[in-house]
């Protein structure tokens, strides 16, 4: 029954409008006003939307990640845009001095960073790549 359907994530937000110019302006993706909030459009294609909420907590959890194939230079980019990528202490997860923890636990090298409503987002070393 769900095969035939249209998936999307969701997301809410402290302010519409700061989360509007960060998606669209900062991280470069297709934002557009949808339903009262935001329907962003991801790579690959798959679309987040992004709802106000009066009484929004943080996804203090990693809610999106994207996978990049360099993630030195994206977390370079990210930085000249005013993006903060070292959000975690060192005893919690041990971060360069850029925000990248490489090789935590096993995992691909990954950097995190809050979006303007502080709900965690990451970009991360895509491991599918041939090497």
């Amino acid at each position: 029954m769900l095969e035939n359907s249209t998936a999307f994530s969701g997301v809410s937000s402290s302010d519409i409008a700061a989360s509007k110019e960060f998606y669209g302006e900062t991280l470069g993706l297709t934002v557009a006003d949808s339903m009262g909030g935001l329907d962003v459009e991801l790579p690959g294609g798959a679309h987040l939307y992004v709802y106000p909420k009066p009484n929004h907590q943080p996804a203090t959890f990693t809610f999106l990640n994207f996978a990049v194939t360099d993630l030195d230079a994206t977390v370079d980019w990210l930085r000249a845009r005013g993006v903060e990528t070292k959000i975690y202490p060192d005893d919690e997860f041990p971060t360069d001095d850029r925000g990248i923890a490489r090789g935590l636990g096993g995992g691909p090298d990954i950097a995190w960073f809050t979006d303007p409503s502080g709900n965690v987002i990451a970009v991360l070393a895509d491991t599918r790549a041939p090497s």
